[in-house]
């Protein structure tokens, strides 16, 4: 097995340092998947206590300007790589203004992730940062569990309002109750096909309820709606306030209108948040 990769672009180092940092505020370890076309970045094994599960994936020609990679063989031209995600966030901590970045796949008595930053200086000289990464190889046979998950049809796909304005929204509530709670038929996140979303929490005190509209719909979802001609029936997810927390805290990668949310009853009312970027696509499931 062979990887090694170089950034010299300023924006598309901060863009994939930003990607690092999200990943390491959503999980403590991750899986890189390494392809002769992609990166991605998994996230899978807490789903099934309930919590976040990511598949972040990068188009490598709109980060670097190298790229080599070598798999395990010819007929599985993959590599598939388990590493802690605050490692690899501190290490490109000290990119920033960098000249470039180099990330090679070695084994220093133990496989690691080899990043070597070129920093500017003013003198003639170059300054060479090199950071070691451990990393466990994931066998074969385990890459099953680590393939893009299959999301089922939603009840709702709706454009979200400005990240940080949700966060604020949602750190409020938190102050309120710890949990987002379903009493009777109240539920904590509404929204439907006519553009609206709602966001609630209610205790045994008080009931509120932050509302947003004309947020817009997918194409695809305001097709549907046409031909159901039932747009503004609710669909309706309960959700632990601080696992919703969790993931708008990981929100480093500037989002566009494309950010967009999904609510399905699917598996104990699954909530999917998805992001499309040109350069980086993002499917987030934070189940209850």
């Amino acid at each position: 097995m062979k990887f090694r990769a170089k950034i010299v672009d300023g924006a598309c180092l901060n863009h994939f340092t930003r990607v690092s940092n999200m990943i390491a505020k959503l999980a403590k370890t991750c899986t890189l998947r390494i392809s002769p076309d992609k990166l991605n970045f998994i996230l899978s094994d807490k789903v099934a206590n309930g919590g976040v599960s990511m598949w972040c994936e990068l188009e490598q020609e709109n980060f670097f300007s190298e790229f080599q990679m070598e798999g395990v063989s010819a007929q599985n031209n993959e590599i598939y790589l388990e590493l802690t995600s605050e490692n690899l966030s501190r290490a490109l901590k000290t990119a920033q203004n960098a000249r470039s970045l180099k990330i090679k796949l070695t084994n220093k008595h133990f496989p690691c992730l080899t990043v070597s930053i070129e920093l500017l200086s003013l003198s003639s000289s170059n300054r060479i940062v090199t950071h070691d990464i451990p990393v466990k190889v994931i066998p074969r046979k385990l890459w099953k569990d680590l393939q893009e998950p299959t999301v089922p049809e939603a009840d709702v796909s709706i454009y979200l309002p400005a990240l940080k304005t949700m966060k604020s929204v949602v750190e409020k509530m938190k102050n309120i109750s710890n949990h987002l709670t379903k009493i009777l038929n109240l539920q904590i996140i509404e929204a439907n096909l006519n553009g609206e979303l709602n966001l609630k929490i209610e205790t045994e005190l008080v009931c509120i309820t932050t509302h947003f509209k004309d947020l817009g719909n997918p194409p695809l979802a305001s097709e549907n709606t046409s031909q159901d001609g039932n747009s503004e029936q609710m669909a309706e997810v309960q959700i632990d306030i601080r696992k919703l927390l969790q993931f708008l805290a990981g929100q480093q990668v500037n989002p566009t209108k494309a950010t967009c949310m999904d609510l399905s009853f699917w598996k104990e009312q699954l909530c999917i948040y998805r992001r499309n970027k040109q350069e980086v696509s993002a499917s987030v499931c934070v189940q209850q």
